[in-house]
């Protein structure tokens, strides 16, 4: 690791302050990120990390402050500026355009041309070639991006920042949606890339990869800077206490103990992608939960867990089949009011696409699945709504300039935060929670914790899907892993470990209840 001793810091930030209309954001930041290092900033949703390095990606001119890149003074005022000055970012929410071919992505913008604007083809399949070599992607440079999955496309959207000579890359919370393999191999990419003498900035909620990546943490809190840590000073209590502005006892609440009588019941649950005659994606699957249970779904990316709970909330659109009873009774299920009306709340993972209506206030995502009971004549009642969505943001510890504010204005974890607001704000009896602390930081996830914690003690049942294990594992009363579509193991608190559940998501068949696996 080189330090401030030896080498002089690639990118200096002086005094940078940033308001957004009468809103200031950031407050006098002071930061260097040097080359060989990896830079991790932390910070709670809405303390301004995203807004500091998008003022280094060129996506904010009007700023005051100072910014020296390479020693030279330097103002950025658009991503081309950024990106001639060899400064990269790679966004949390991928900037390539899915319909178009990989190689098309890598060139976008800067496609090698002959005379008269025309596209070189072959210089262009040639570089594209190197390209994926290089970075060990075994992918078509003809085919579209879209048919790759998420991790795939992380990987092509680093190596379109490298091929352009980057000497910065900013990653804006790269692991929020991957695997642990995933991850693993997209930590040994960076890695690489510090070695190569890159000035690596790496955005991340997460404790395990602040320790395991983080040569220089910086810790930003309220649009501030809340403390400086280096490697092999690092301390996560101290690292806690910056980030949240105060002592977490305990990071994960006890376990409530369940009701003895039976919520849901879902039995042959079937779950097709792509229309119905598609491939399943969840096959014959049948479980039941109980009144204040926590039934954690694992398994490895493409498994179907989260086809379980889409399938339940939209049957018609996920061309589910099946049979469910909600405390005994059959009920029947075909779109999403049904069941809402059933008290069956679900808060998807995907907040941009399927979560939020962007363009609407914070206040009117939140309680846009009570609308029945906030309008009258048709009418909104904008201080009912106001009144219930306050409740819900101090609840959920939500920051925004206003309730009034555009829901895409919020930074991403806020955005998860309005999301989880609009699935308990009907007061569901069932909530489907798919990947709920994705993009949260370490204060939210504790307060996301505890009111899961609260609602199962209300008797509440709770279908949980995470990525993270440590989660999965402490919040939940039983785990059911998934291979394929099907379920190959059912574990309690007790018996399940990381080891176990790896093991059944990798297809090793453990007894289901009432059941014997024989092999096959």
């Amino acid at each position: 690791m080189t330090t401030s001793s030896s080498i002089p810091p690639l990118v200096r930030l002086r005094k940078i302050c940033k308001w957004f209309g009468p809103v200031q954001v950031l407050f006098d930041v002071d930061i260097d990120f040097y080359p060989g290092e990896i830079h991790v900033l932390a910070g709670e949703n809405g303390a301004g990390k995203s807004t500091l390095v998008r003022i280094l990606a060129g996506n904010y001119p009007d700023y005051s402050g100072h910014i020296e890149l390479g020693g030279q003074p330097v103002r950025l005022t658009s991503p081309r500026d950024a990106s001639a000055l060899g400064v990269a970012m790679i966004y949390q929410e991928l900037s390539l355009v899915t319909s178009m071919s990989v190689q098309d992505n890598l060139f976008l913008g800067q496609f090698p041309c002959r005379h008269f604007g025309w596209i070189n083809r072959r210089q262009q399949m040639l570089a594209t070639q190197r390209v994926l070599e290089n970075f060990g992607l075994a992918v078509e440079p003809t085919r579209p991006v879209g048919e790759y999955p998420i991790a795939v496309q992380q990987m092509i959207e680093i190596a379109k920042a490298i091929s352009r000579q980057a000497l910065v890359i900013i990653m804006d919370e790269p692991t929020s949606a991957l695997s642990e393999p995933e991850c693993e191999r997209l930590f040994a990419l960076v890695d690489k890339l510090k070695k190569a003498g890159l000035a690596v900035v790496f955005i991340t909620h997460k404790l395990e990869e602040m320790e395991a990546l983080g040569d220089r943490i910086t810790v930003l809190r309220d649009g501030r800077v809340a403390g400086h840590a280096i490697r092999g000073h690092f301390n996560a209590q101290r690292i806690i206490q910056w980030m949240v502005g105060r002592h977490l006892e305990q990071h994960f609440p006890p376990r409530s103990t369940p009701h003895p009588s039976e919520r849901l019941r879902v039995e042959s649950l079937t779950v097709r992608r792509g229309g119905i005659g598609g491939r399943p994606a969840v096959r014959n699957l049948s479980f039941s939960v109980r009144a204040g249970e926590v039934l954690g779904l694992a398994g490895l990316q493409g498994s179907g867990t989260a086809w379980v709970l889409r399938g339940l909330f939209d049957p018609t659109a996920c061309h589910t089949t099946g049979r469910v009873w909600l405390d005994g009774k059959p009920i029947h299920l075909r779109f999403p009011a049904d069941a809402i009306r059933h008290g069956i709340g679900y808060a998807p993972s995907d907040r941009k696409s399927a979560g939020l209506i962007m363009s609407m206030s914070v206040a009117a995502n939140a309680t846009i699945t009570d609308w029945h009971r906030l309008t009258c004549w048709g009418w909104r009642k904008i201080d009912r709504e106001m009144a219930c969505a306050a409740l819900l943001a101090d609840k959920l510890r939500l920051k925004a300039p206003s309730l009034l504010a555009e829901a895409g204005h919020l930074s991403g974890g806020n955005q998860q935060k309005v999301v989880l607001a609009k699935g308990i704000h009907m007061q569901p009896t069932v909530l489907l929670l798919d990947e709920p602390t994705r993009g949260i930081d370490v204060g939210a996830k504790h307060d996301i914790y505890e009111l899961i914690h609260q609602w199962t003690q209300e008797g509440i049942t709770i279908i949980l899907t995470t990525s993270e294990l440590p989660e999965l594992l402490a919040l939940s009363h039983r785990i059911l892993v998934l291979h394929r579509g099907e379920a190959v193991a059912e574990l309690t608190a007790e018996e399940a470990t990381p080891e176990k559940i790896l093991e059944a998501a990798m297809g090793q068949r453990s007894a289901l209840p009432g059941q014997v696996y024989r092999g096959g």
